[in-house]
């Protein structure tokens, strides 16, 4: 009679792996490929801003804040850091 624990070849079924350790193992794979997670919360004026660009581009919430970024690093190396802040503030965003 053969042995419920193995498969046909004889051996061991593998372990079911648990929520916990795909996520783990599905971070280690996103830094593999030189991604880096990062995490925070949206203000209510931020929030609007997202559903508007995610509706009118549908970009993934990774390339909204990808791009986000960028084009902040962008416009502070062009010392436009103060002109972007000044129109937000005017346009309450």
């Amino acid at each position: 009679m053969k042995d419920l624990a193995q498969d046909e070849q004889g051996t061991p079924p593998k372990k079911a792996m648990t929520n916990a350790q795909k996520q783990k193992r599905y971070r280690e794979r996103q830094k593999e490929r030189g991604l880096q997670e990062m995490r925070g919360y949206l203000s209510p004026e931020a929030k609007h801003c997202y559903q508007l660009i995610a509706e009118q581009t549908n970009w993934s919430d990774s390339i909204i804040l990808s791009n986000a970024v960028r084009l902040t690093y962008a416009a502070y190396k062009n010392g436009q850091i103060g002109l972007l802040n000044n129109w937000l503030k005017n346009n309450k965003l």
